[in-house]
């Protein structure tokens, strides 16, 4: 596929890439961000905000939308990584969608095609790969959009995700994960085919440059050579130092790592991966180790989240010990969204003013300061 110039006043293309972390999603990221015409900022992971989202109660009323405008600029602020270049009005971004489908998807998306945009790309991509689980609503926002589907052998994923403080703790509980993820992910080629590229980790690993040529053709965008020396990328420097889960990033990939979770997992845990997983395992090409008979009882996911919860609270010290930076930006995000709960739970107990929506001409402008 030949890259093509955009028409006239058209806004970079959307993509997202499915369907969960720890795939190796963000080396491909990396790389892809040397091509001039496309571009992934560090992803928000909006999923850790949408619990909160029933909180700000009805989105026609202009107070509550403007509000929620207001806290995704915020998040955004307090990511680990910045967007270059990029601040956020929540005024103006909010005169911009208030007359549009009210969505935090839209909000969202506005953010990252306005930072598309500032870099001159014509295609954007969120790697916030656990949105596969809005892919239906996201398609009715941005119906163009193209999805970058991602599988990695689940016994490898699931062995990264037990390390990571993004997940859980315990291989059945992220075995489960990947098992929905995979199935949030059959939706969405099964309801748009045309639109999504599956590929597999383990090949980009063997065969970096097929698979680059492959993306870029199946996103519109040129190809470079420069994307094999990933040691080039400023980004991937960057980001390789701020936390562990990344430090591997500013490397070529180690193809001898596919089989790196024979070590990192017990045979136990490997039969919970494949009983779960084992018919991703026959799909994708992955060779059954076990029997695939492994006790799934209540019982034992009852047990595995008590561990998985001790897990969580080791880790977040040891980070603390071992990362300060890491900690410290991860906590300051935590802690916002912490901070948003509380609020937004308070005024959810206060009694409503008026149960008809209100539009913003109709309200104080100082309903809208932040209180010191």
């Amino acid at each position: 596929m030949t890259p093509t110039t955009p028409a006239a006043g058209a806004r970079p293309r959307p993509v997202m890439m499915i369907p969960l972390r720890r795939c190796g999603s963000h080396a491909l990221r990396l790389r892809l961000n040397m091509a001039p015409q496309f571009y992934s900022p560090y992803p928000l992971h909006i999923v850790d905000f949408m619990p909160l989202l029933p909180l700000y109660g009805d989105l026609r009323d202009d107070r509550h939308y403007f509000r929620l405008v207001t806290d995704l600029c915020g998040l955004q602020a307090v990511s680990m990584v910045k967007w270059p270049g990029m601040v956020f009005d929540p005024v103006e971004i909010f005169e911009a969608l208030r007359h549009q489908p009210r969505s935090i998807h839209r909000i969202h998306w506005e953010l990252l095609l306005r930072a598309a945009e500032h870099q001159g790309a014509r295609v954007v991509m969120d790697k916030s790969l656990d949105n596969v689980h809005y892919a239906d609503e996201l398609m009715q926002l941005l119906p163009d959009m193209l999805f970058v589907n991602v599988v990695r052998d689940p016994r490898a994923q699931v062995a990264s995700m037990n390390r990571a403080i993004i997940h859980d703790f315990d291989t059945r509980l992220n075995a489960e994960t990947w098992l929905a993820a995979q199935r949030a992910a059959d939706h969405v080629m099964q309801r748009y085919p045309q639109r999504v590229l599956t590929i597999r980790y383990e090949d980009f690993l063997s065969q970096q440059r097929a698979t680059l040529e492959a993306l870029c053709s199946f996103l519109n965008i040129d190809f470079l050579p420069q994307m094999l020396d990933i040691g080039a990328s400023q980004e991937a420097r960057q980001i390789a130092q701020l936390s562990a889960l990344w430090s591997s990033n500013c490397y070529p990939p180690i193809v001898a790592n596919i089989d790196k979770f024979r070590q990192q997992l017990s045979a136990d845990e490997i039969n919970v991966i494949e009983t779960l997983s084992g018919d991703y395992m026959d799909r994708y090409g992955y060779t059954r180790l076990a029997s695939g008979d492994a006790d799934l009882s209540p019982e034992q996911r009852k047990a595995a989240v008590a561990r998985s919860d001790a897990g969580r609270e080791r880790a977040w010290r040891d980070l603390e010990q071992d990362n300060f930076r890491d900690y410290v930006l991860r906590r300051c995000r935590a802690d916002y969204l912490a901070q948003l709960r509380a609020r937004l739970s308070q005024q959810a107990l206060q009694p409503a003013r008026d149960s008809a929506p209100v539009t913003l001409s109709e309200l104080d402008p100082a309903a809208f300061e932040v209180s010191d």
